[in-house]
C-alpha cells in the first residue's frame, strides 16, 4: 500500500512537471503534501503505536548519557568543593601569619625570633612582601574557583531538574501509549460487535408462517363451530308456527283488515 502510494505520488509529480512547466513547483509542493498525508493515513494504527513505543525506548540511551554526565559532574563538583574548602582554610592561615608579621614589624624592633631562629627586620619585611603577594594570588584563585563552583552547582541543579522532567515526560508518554492501546482495543471490540449483522429475513418468514398457521386454525375452528350449530336439533319451538293464521293476517293488515286494506289501496 505504501509503495503504491509513493509510485502514484511520483507519477503525479512527473506529470505536473510536464504539463505545467514553471508553475510545477507549487503543484509539486502540494502533491508532496498530499502523498505524505496519503502515506500517513494508510499506516496501521498498531504500527504507529509500536513506533511510538520504540521512540520512547530510544530515549533510554539519551537518559543514561545524561545520568552519566550528571554523576561525573557531581564527582567533579565534590572535588572542586573540597579544593575550595582547602584553599579557604589556607587563606585564613596565611592571613593570620601576614597580620602577625605586620604587627611584629610595627613594634620597631631590629631583630625577630621565629621557631628559635633570629631574623633581621629586612628579612621579615621581605618575607612579609612575598607572603602577601602569594596571598593575593591564592585569594584570586580561590575567588575564581568559588565562582566556578557556584556556576557548576547551579548548572548541575538545572541538569538534575531537566533529567527529572525528561523521566517524568517519558513516564507520561508510556502511560499515553498504554491508554491509546487500550482505546484501540475498545474500538476493535466495538467494531467487532457492529460487524455482527444478523439476517432477520428467515426469522421474519418463520414468524409470518406461524401467523398464517394460527389464522388457518382459527378459521377452521370457526367453520367447524358453524357446521356444528347447523346440524343441531332445535330444542325450542318456533313461536311463529304456534301463532294463528288469522292473527298473523290481522297484524299484517291491521286490526281491521278491510279499513287497512282500503287505506293502503288509497
Amino acid at each position: 500500500m505504501l509503495k503504491k502510494a509513493l509510485l502514484v505520488g511520483g507519477a503525479l509529480v512527473l506529470l505536473l512537471g510536464l504539463f505545467f512547466g514553471r508553475d510545477a513547483c507549487s503543484y509539486v509542493a502540494t502533491s508532496a503534501g498530499w502523498v505524505k498525508d496519503t502515506v500517513k493515513s494508510n499506516v496501521p494504527i498498531e504500527f504507529q503505536i509500536e513506533r511510538a513505543r520504540q521512540m520512547i525506548k530510544d530515549l533510554d540511551p539519551e537518559i543514561k548519557r545524561n545520568m552519566h554526565l550528571i554523576a561525573k559532574e557531581e564527582v567533579e563538583i565534590d572535588k572542586l568543593a573540597q579544593q575550595v574548602e582547602r584553599q579557604e582554610e589556607a587563606l585564613a592561615k596565611a592571613r593570620g601569619d601576614i597580620l602577625r608579621l605586620k604587627k611584629d614589624l610595627e613594634t620597631g624592633d631590629s631583630a625577630f625570633y621565629y621557631a628559635s631562629r633570629r631574623y633581621t627586620e629586612d628579612q621579615v619585611k621581605t618575607d612579609l612582601a612575598n607572603r602577601f603577594d602569594r596571598f593575593q594570588v591564592n585569594e584570586a584563585t580561590f575567588q575564581k574557583n568559588q565562582k566556578i563552583l557556584g556556576i557548576r552547582q547551579q548548572k548541575l541543579g538545572a541538569a538534575r531538574e531537566g533529567l527529572e522532567e525528561m523521566l517524568a515526560a517519558k513516564r507520561e508518554l508510556e502511560v499515553n501509549v498504554e491508554n491509546l492501546e487500550a482505546e484501540l482495543e475498545m474500538l476493535k471490540v466495538a467494531k467487532t460487535a457492529s460487524d455482527f449483522n444478523f439476517d432477520n429475513s428467515h426469522l421474519a418468514r418463520t414468524k409470518e408462517l406461524i401467523e398464517d398457521i394460527r389464522t388457518r386454525i382459527e378459521v377452521e375452528g370457526k367453520l367447524l363451530g358453524e357446521v356444528q350449530a347447523a346440524g343441531e336439533i332445535p330444542l325450542e319451538d318456533d313461536a311463529a308456527s304456534d301463532e294463528d293464521i288469522t292473527d298473523r293476517v290481522s297484524k299484517y293488515f291491521g286490526e281491521t283488515g278491510d279499513e287497512s286494506y282500503v287505506k293502503l289501496r288509497e
